[in-house]
């Protein structure tokens, strides 16, 4: 499976999709990236005249890129025929540094377990060459039931 069918197969789409590209992906990392526009939806209210990325959308690109891109590589083989239901079940996340609007986000998952369907990835977003946070993300990728 390439980086770019890995997308297609992502269960989000905008104004909540938080993956531009992926860089590289194997059966125990990935690296991709996003860029947040000063136009999204959430910085206008979070602060009024000073935007700030909130702390739970840089958790969710750390989410999208590190853990469920991995995740659906890793089922590559049955994903057409499972139709895919992703959740987040469990994140640790310190926070280092603040991420303004305009800048691009490189996230890095590595893949700690994955058994009986839970991932679980240590993963970092960095911007500018510094770290802004980093932890440890846990998932599910079970088939959908209809």
């Amino acid at each position: 499976m390439t980086k770019e069918e890995v997308l297609t197969y992502l269960p989000y789409s905008h104004p909540f999709l938080f993956v531009e590209r992926l860089e590289y992906i194997d059966e125990e990392k990935v690296t991709g990236y996003y860029t947040l526009h000063a136009d999204h939806y959430f910085y206008q209210g979070h602060f009024v005249n000073n935007p700030v990325t909130p702390g739970v959308i840089l958790t969710e690109i750390m989410a999208q890129i590190g853990l469920a891109c991995l995740g659906i590589y890793l089922v590559r083989d049955t994903i057409a025929t499972m139709q895919p239901a992703i959740a987040m079940t469990s994140s640790e996340v310190n926070f280092y540094h603040p991420v303004l609007p305009g800048e691009t986000v490189k996230v890095t998952g590595e893949k700690v377990y994955f058994r009986f369907g839970k991932l679980k990835c240590k993963t970092s977003l960095w911007s500018n060459e510094r770290l802004i946070c980093d932890g440890v993300l846990s998932g599910m990728i079970r088939q959908k039931t209809v």
